[in-house]
């Protein structure tokens, strides 16, 4: 077989190619640079090597290093987890500061494109419109539920066309904190990130009224309420779990009115502020789908919208690509912090960052923590990265920035929402079935076999770019589908219902 036929090679450099298809052993591949006969069986999207590579000897793929031999490998063998290691530190990364960095050309105001959305008060855009209910601890989540289960069965709503619903952010945390500390004030940042959202027209807390994490700590860390105490409702102070249930129904339907109010009127992209997330990732990830995105990604910035990269774990090892398009060196300086503080705190638990590509990951083809970094980094595009965000901080300059988030979905997406988010994007080449309200989420394959298996869960295909679909149009329907999206088309998980068990806020302080 024609070797360009079977296979996807990404870079002159690399020592690799991706196998489109089922490769049988014996195969022969035919290449200018002489044949190379199949070792083994290669399943599609897993790396076979198209030279010799000795033990130690690095392994490019996307041109970057993605590891070192353990082994000899011979052309035609499998490179997978079994000839292919890392060990934290052995990169020699040159971050060299703001080298590549080329200023945007954005479209002139007039020439933007526009969507339906939600001006709120303070100037941001909404793209929905929901009442929430938030749990400032474990001990009053129930009644956030039974609140928000509530209204599901309730006709009120049909009164109210322009509320997208009642939605609840239940907790598993908020007590056994230490108080005062760094960490329980991220998590109160996060939690008035989450109601204090352009996606959410009112809001009540809900509190038991003992707990470490005090509604007040809430409200004066998220400027929340405008100069007035939002509701707090208290279950220890209303009559126990039923009254103050029955008292958070009627606080909704108090609300209703108000939120109902807004109306959706044309805005520019520029009030685009869209989550890049990828889950359940494989070897086509860094191919098809994220680059796809990064290209959408590329054009929002270009309407002066933001695009927002997380996952600072899937970002080491490639690290060094952003760093060369910071705007300042205190913004690469930033990231390479960041970078550090991941060493640091997974040394602290015996564990090291490569160990981060899940089994699925494996099974789809990706070996090591640097080529899953390099694909996932593919989603930020190529404009320059303009600031690097703390995990749930309000989100305040434009363009293409990164926040300090883990890798884990409901946690990174939880952070970036939190910070303002109005879009989530995700692509996936495992599957998924990912939701996070109150932003819709927009799911890619990177596949034509997921998207066919999963088709009620995937928005796009961009598996069709395997089969001759070029960057630039796969990129533009992104950017079309996310515009419809945030003028209010349901996307497939908000059809499906999903969105509701993602709200995860990041913990990483004592229990006490």
């Amino acid at each position: 077989m024609a070797i360009a036929d079977v296979t996807v090679k990404l870079n002159p450099l690399d020592d690799v190619v991706i196998a489109k298809r089922p490769l049988l052993p014996r195969t022969t591949l035919q290449s200018r640079d002489g044949d190379i006969t199949v070792a083994q069986m290669i399943p599609p999207g897993h790396k076979v090597a198209i030279r010799a590579i000795s033990k130690g000897g690095q392994v490019r793929r996307y041109g970057q290093i993605i590891g070192f031999a353990s082994r000899e490998i011979a052309p035609g063998q499998h490179v997978h987890a079994h000839n292919l290691e890392v060990h934290q530190g052995e990169l020699d990364l040159d971050y060299a500061f703001c080298e590549g960095y080329e200023p945007v050309e954005y479209v002139a105001e007039a020439e933007r494109r526009t969507f339906m959305g939600y001006r709120r008060s303070d100037g941001r855009v909404g793209t929905r419109n929901y009442v929430a209910l938030l749990a400032s601890v474990n001990c009053a989540s129930s009644a956030t539920r039974r609140v928000a289960d509530h209204f599901k069965t309730d006709p009120i709503l049909a009164q109210y066309p322009n509320v997208d619903g009642v939605i609840a952010f239940p907790t598993k945390g908020g007590c056994g904190a230490h108080y005062g500390s760094d960490y329980l004030g991220m998590l109160q940042r996060t939690m008035a990130g989450m109601v204090d959202h352009p996606n959410i027209g009112g809001y009540v807390i809900m509190s038991l009224g003992c707990e470490t994490n005090q509604p007040d700590d809430i409200i004066e860390i998220g400027h929340l309420g405008d100069g007035h105490r939002p509701q707090v409702l208290t279950i220890q102070e209303d009559g126990g779990f039923l009254k103050t249930v029955e008292a958070g129904i009627e606080a909704v339907k108090a609300l209703l009115p108000k939120a109902n109010e807004a109306q959706r009127v044309p805005v520019p992209a520029s009030e685009l502020v869209i989550a890049l997330q990828c889950g359940g990732s494989d070897g086509w990830s860094g191919v098809t789908a994220n680059p796809a995105l990064g290209y959408a990604g590329d054009l929002i910035v270009k309407q002066g919208g933001t695009i927002v990269l997380g996952e600072t774990s899937e970002v080491y090892g490639g690290e060094h690509i952003l760093t060369r398009r910071a705007v300042s060196s205190e913004v690469a300086q930033k990231l390479v912090d960041k970078i550090h503080w991941w060493e640091d705190y997974t040394s602290m638990f015996g564990a090291s960052i490569d160990n981060n590509p899940s089994p699925g990951n494996k099974l789809g083809g990706l070996t090591t923590i640097y080529e899953k970094s390099l694909g996932a980094i593919a989603k930020a595009g190529t404009t320059p990265m303009t600031d690097v965000f703390d995990y749930a901080e309000r989100i305040t300059t434009r363009g293409f920035v990164h926040m300090d988030t883990p890798g884990y979905d409901p946690v990174s997406c939880t952070g970036q929402v939190a910070g303002g988010c109005n879009i989530v994007v995700f692509t996936t080449g495992r599957g998924s079935a990912f939701g996070f309200k109150p932003s819709p989420s927009i799911k890619i394959a990177t596949n034509s076999d997921l998207y066919a298996k999963q088709e009620a869960d995937m928005d796009i295909n961009a598996g069709r770019m395997l089969d001759g679909l070029s960057l630039e149009v796969m990129g533009e329907e992104i950017f079309d589908a996310i515009l419809e999206v945030a003028s209010g088309k349901e996307s497939k998980s908000e059809a499906a219902g999903i969105g509701e068990e993602e709200f995860n806020p990041w913990i990483i302080g004592a229990t006490l």
